[in-house]
């Protein structure tokens, strides 16, 4: 299947930044595209160092989970670990910390399965999701303000756990379907 590929992206014409928290900054953007046309755009650009999603799987053949508050919602979501990737650090260093932080898990094994973006029509954030298996117990203190709940779910029902009323955040479900893509071309995995 041949491809299309747009022309080069539009030019910035102007940038102003109009917001500014502690984790993002809101830039108004105005643009030209290669046709003449001239837009207004807002982007919101956050550290550009990206993420990790880790979707750990046990000797018991059960992924960890974690319930935790997303503020977003105001609920607590049930989804894999996850993290910012701190500077100096691989996806794989970044996922391997971040898994002993929210799940007192180690692993041997890290498989990057995809890099997603996320409402790239406005946010530049960037999150590598990751398989992890062969586990070992090692716990690190990690910045969440409240323990998070660990909760282990049988692989075998994964059909399930996308029914679940509390399993909504996009990146999981990418993640577990993502999974099942990398399980069913690795019979040994």
């Amino acid at each position: 299947m041949t491809q299309k590929k747009h022309p080069t992206p539009p030019k910035i014409l102007s940038s102003e930044v109009t917001a500014r928290s502690k984790l993002f900054h809101v830039e108004a953007l105005s643009l030209e595209f290669s046709n003449g046309q001239q837009r207004q755009y807002e982007r919101i650009k956050g550290s550009g160092r990206g993420a990790v999603m880790i979707v750990p799987i046990n000797a018991e053949n059960e992924l960890l989970l974690v319930r935790e508050y997303c503020a977003g919602t105001h609920d607590y979501q049930l989804g894999f670990p996850k993290g910012l990737i701190d500077l100096g650090e691989t996806p794989q260093q970044a996922a391997n910390r971040e898994l002993k932080e929210e799940v007192g898990m180690g692993a041997e094994f890290f498989k990057e399965l995809k890099m997603v973006s996320m409402a790239p029509s406005y946010f530049n954030a960037k999150m590598h999701i990751l398989v992890a298996k062969h586990l070992y117990p090692e716990q690190l203190e990690g910045d969440e303000p409240e323990p998070l709940v660990v909760v282990n779910w049988p692989l075998s029902e994964w059909r399930t756990l996308l029914a679940q009323p509390d399993f909504t955040e996009a990146r999981s479900v990418a993640a577990l379907l993502l999974l099942q893509q990398f399980l069913e071309g690795d019979k040994d995995a």
